[in-house]
């Protein structure tokens, strides 16, 4: 089996093949640690690191949360949801991370369970035949060489290396976003049990985060429609403090704040693929799929993909003849994940999706419903659909009572909706 990528995604769907005596090469272009974003996890994460034996050590290096909290646009209060809350609270609290140390210990778990690990080797091309794969792969070295396997994984991330070689990666029309982040010292956090939640501001291109890790240093970060960043006049580094100073509650929390190493960008970076299987092969991850990050599930997503891609691949392994049941299977998984985190996302910065996370309410056990959401209790191990199809329902009322108010919510509403229809 061969594996490209040596994130969240590779280095879990290799550790559980190789707990169950299949043999992996595991191929990473770059050497861990290694800077990343998207350092806030679930708790459902929580089983998975439990299952790779791992739980203890993430607790070393990460902060616990406990949830998750929403301003409101003047700053003025905030909304905490507490992952206790859930309908299923079996896991009430996660861990915030820096991602280099996260990924690391993935990697290196990788290989202490019998993962042949090349760090530093770059895929220069794959070929995929009817009997297996051949890889061309170039070491830090330089020498070059192949590989054969039965099977290969893409874990290869946002670089998606077989979903662009088979143009399957498409441009998702229905969320362009772009984000600007960094690492920061001097952020103030919150007090008490909630001194490790995530925040969330919004503003009117948008929304920040604010994810507190060890040692003092905070990560921030602001998502914005592309043509926020495109539109400037300076450089990334005014534009991110400008908007910071014009969020209230973050201006103030950050009134104090010192870069580490400046701010970075990246464009519009949401995007799916046509297929996630395919003869010989499994997209895992974000080198399927990569969604906006407001609700950290881009970690949890590509771990929990990749103990689905671990059942499926030894399935088609033990009986290849099936393999397109199983990988049908797999991705019905997968996908339905997707799906429940997507409808939220395409509508957070809608003023509806706002007014109702704001002034939440436990009706019908609706906040409960929402937490097990933001928790990453959405593949089915809840009943949830009833409950977010009433949420769905109030979310549309609320944006026809908001469309009513007159000219200023109308084009907003207008502008946003007409992205997702």
């Amino acid at each position: 089996m061969l594996v490209i990528g040596g994130g969240p995604a590779g280095s879990t769907v290799s550790a559980l093949l190789a707990a169950r005596g299949i043999d992996v090469l595991l191929v990473e272009k770059d050497r861990h640690p290694r800077f990343h974003i998207g350092e806030s996890l679930l708790p459902r994460n929580i089983p998975i690191l439990r299952r790779l034996g791992l739980e203890d050590r993430l607790a070393s290096i990460g902060v616990l949360k406990r949830g998750a909290d929403f301003s409101v646009p003047d700053g003025s209060r905030h909304i905490v949801f507490n992952f206790s809350d859930a309908m299923r609270p079996d896991e009430p609290t996660a861990f915030q991370v820096r991602r280099s140390e996260f990924d690391h210990m993935l990697i290196d778990n990788a290989e202490k369970s019998g993962v042949r690990v090349f760090q530093e080797t770059r895929l220069d091309d794959l070929e995929i035949h009817d009997d297996g794969v051949t890889a061309q792969v170039t070491g830090p070295d330089g020498t070059a060489s192949v590989v054969a396997a039965d099977w290969v994984v893409d874990a290869t991330g946002r670089d998606s290396f077989l979903s662009r070689k088979l143009a399957l990666k498409r441009r998702d029309p229905r969320h362009a976003s772009a984000a600007v982040f960094g690492h920061f010292d001097g952020v103030e956090r919150r007090l008490g049990d909630e001194a490790g939640n995530i925040s969330i501001y919004w503003f009117d291109q948008g929304w920040f985060w604010v994810i507190p890790l060890r040692d003092g240093c905070t990560s921030v970060g602001m998502v914005c429609y592309p043509r926020y960043l495109k539109d400037r006049r300076g450089g990334l580094e005014d534009l991110f403090r400008e908007t910071v100073v014009r969020t209230p509650g973050l201006a103030e929390r950050m009134r104090n704040a010192t870069a580490r190493d400046g701010v970075q960008g990246t464009g519009n970076f949401s995007y799916r693929s046509t297929q996630m299987t395919g003869n010989r092969f499994f997209l895992v991850g974000d080198a399927y799929a990569f969604i906006d990050p407001v609700f950290s599930s881009g970690v949890y997503l590509a771990m929990q993909g990749a103990e689905y891609a671990a059942e499926a691949i030894e399935a088609c392994l033990a009986d290849p003849k099936s393999a397109p049941r199983y990988q049908r299977r797999y991705e019905r998984r997968v996908k339905r994940g997707l799906r429940v985190f997507s409808w939220f996302i395409y509508r957070f910065t809608s003023p509806a999706f706002r007014s109702l996370f704001t002034q939440p309410t436990n009706k019908f056990s609706l906040r409960a419903a929402v937490i097990s959401v933001l928790s990453g209790d959405v593949y089915g191990r809840t009943p949830l659909w009833s409950r977010l199809m009433l949420f769905r329902a109030i979310y549309w009322f609320t944006s026809l009572v908001l469309w009513r108010r007159g000219g200023a919510y109308r084009g907003r509403l207008a502008e946003h909706e007409a992205r997702f229809n």
